[in-house]
This record gives C-alpha cells, structure tokens and sequence, in this order.
C-alpha cells in the first residue's frame, strides 16, 4: 500500500461527515432545476411548472423546468442519474417511467436501484372514449360489439410501447376482445378520432373532455379504481364490465440515489406542504389532476408495483418500443 494513501476507514469517515454536512445545509440555498421528460404542455410539464412555482415562492429560490425530451423520457432519466448527488436536479416524472424497463433491454440505468422516489404529486384517470358512430353507449356494449366484431374496431395511441397504448392493450387483454392498434407519433390521435378515421382510444381528460362536452366524442368511462371529480357522471371500467382494471397517469418527483437521504426527506415535506395548499389544488384541479403527496416510500412502492404490472402487459403483448 502507498504510505501517503490514508487508509480505507479513514476515506469512508471523511466522506460519510462531508455528507452529513451537506445534508445539515440550509436546503435549497440556490436554484432547483425540474427535468422533465417531455415537450412543453403535457402532464409531467404542467405538474413541473405549478408544482415548481408553488416550491419557488415558499423556498424565496427560482425552480427551473428544464424539458429534456427524447426516447419516451429516458434522456431526462439519464440526466437525472448522472447529476451531482444534492437534490437540486429533480425528474418529474410520469406514469410512464415504470413502463421503460420492459421496453428497453439496454438501458443505462436502472429505475429503482438508481432512483430516490421523493413524493408522488398528482394522478389522473384516463377517459375511455368513442367516435359517436360508434353502435355502444356503455363499456358492456362495446365489448359486446368487438366480441361479434374481432378486428374490426382500431383504437389510437401516442405510439407503440406508450401509457395510452399500454392501457389499452389492458383493456383488450382484461375484456378479451381483439380491437387494432393504430399507433402515432407526436399526436395521441383525437383528430382522426374526431374525423371517424379511427373509433376508440384512451386518453386524458385535457384531450378529451372538450370534444366529449360538444359532442364530437362519447365518453363511456374512467380508467381509475374510483368515479372521477372531472367526469363524475361516468362509471369506472372495472364497475361498468371488466372487474380488476385500474389505470393511472401519475406524476412524481425522484432524485439520483446518491442524493442525501436528509435532503430527500426536506424536499418531500416541502411538497407535501405545497400540496396542501387550496391554491395548488385548485391549479391541478383545473387541468383533471388530482392531488396525492405522501412518502417516498409510498411512492417507491407505487413505482415498484407498476413496473411489475406493465412488464406483463408488455410481454403478454409482445410490444416493442418504436
């Protein structure tokens, strides 16, 4: 051994105290910057920026939202893994983050062991949704109409291996019905919707609640485990015909693994408190999100769960990412 090397104990002594000090560190003493996965206007970015000037007017600190989009959110995860390990570079991310690892045999990194969850912010069911030619006025009769049917009916979605194409193929498996895929790229499809040119899809309310209130679309129910304080008229799936089916878009906050626990745990109260708030509330409100909060363990088994449930979509499916 080199005799100016100190030795091992000492190296981990001084790095654990270095740690403990950063972590002691009034938090946030600059600006924190939100990655987000995705172009300007989507879920994740509209969590990202009224979540981010909740934190910035509490915490007398700019919060950047910084869109890294590319490769169904992979680039702004990367990012994210590689950032220094103080918490001030945060991924918001989407429900779509659990889907990667069945997507993706090669990624550089690892979404649970490379991740701290901090807190899930907010979820929104899907809306189940049909061009009014279509002959079903409940989730019963559509399925009955794809069952004497089988191909005949297509649905839409934002492209192979997305959330919307994911809990669609859900849908078909749970309900046993054959119903086609017509992917996109870069549109989730409505206007062909619209148009007739394709007769299904699931989607969020943002995208479609309008078109379903002046009549261009007929909405048959909501993907959550519970009715809808957007839509409340409409049943869940899983009431209205097919027992068990639950999907949700969430958005949460996650930092690289290595940051200090100390500064997770600051920055999860720190949302918790904003999420508290009437204001932030009625913000998410306005766009069909439901507020969530919690713990990042919560959080953590949120992520867990879901990977596991759609790495069998996935496979049962035999999707491949474009």
């Amino acid at each position: 051994m080199n005799a100016r090397m100190p030795p091992v104990c000492t190296i981990a002594a001084v790095f654990a105290a270095a740690t403990a000090a950063l972590a002691a560190e009034t938090y946030p003493a600059k600006p924190v910057r939100f990655i987000v996965g995705f172009t300007p206007g989507g879920g994740s970015d509209m969590v990202a920026r009224l979540l981010g000037q909740k934190l910035g007017e509490t915490w007398s600190q700019p919060v950047v939202v910084d869109n890294r989009p590319g490769a169904g959110g992979n680039l702004a995860s990367e990012l994210v893994v590689r950032s220094a390990a103080d918490a001030y570079t945060v991924l918001i991310a989407s429900s779509s983050f659990t889907i990667q690892p069945a997507l993706y045999a090669n990624l550089s990194y690892r979404p649970v062991e490379d991740f701290a969850p901090v807190a899930l912010a907010s979820s929104s069911p899907y809306l189940l949704v049909v061009h009014p030619s279509v002959a079903a006025q409940s989730v019963k009769e559509l399925i009955a109409l794809a069952k004497v049917q089988p191909g005949k009916l297509n649905y839409a979605s934002a492209g192979a291996g997305s959330a919307l194409h994911l809990a669609c193929e859900l849908f078909k498996s749970m309900a046993g019905v054959d119903i086609v895929h017509v992917p996109y790229k870069g549109t989730n499809g409505i206007p062909d919707l619209i148009a007739g040119a394709v007769q299904m899809t699931i989607a969020g309310p943002p995208q479609t609640l309008t078109h379903v209130r002046a009549g261009r679309l007929r909405a048959l129910a909501v993907t959550s485990s519970k009715r809808a304080v957007v839509a409340p008229q409409l049943p869940t799936i899983a009431e209205a015909g097919v027992p068990g089916y639950e999907v949700e878009a969430w958005y949460g906050a996650l930092v690289t693994a290595a940051a200090p626990r100390a500064r997770v745990d600051q920055l999860a109260a720190a949302i918790n408190r904003a999420l508290a708030g009437a204001d932030l509330r009625d913000k998410l409100a306005v766009q069909g999100l439901d507020p969530r909060g919690g713990s990042p363990a919560e959080f953590a088994t949120v992520i867990r769960d879901d990977i596991a449930k759609w790495g069998r979509v996935v496979k049962d499916a035999g999707i491949k990412a474009d």
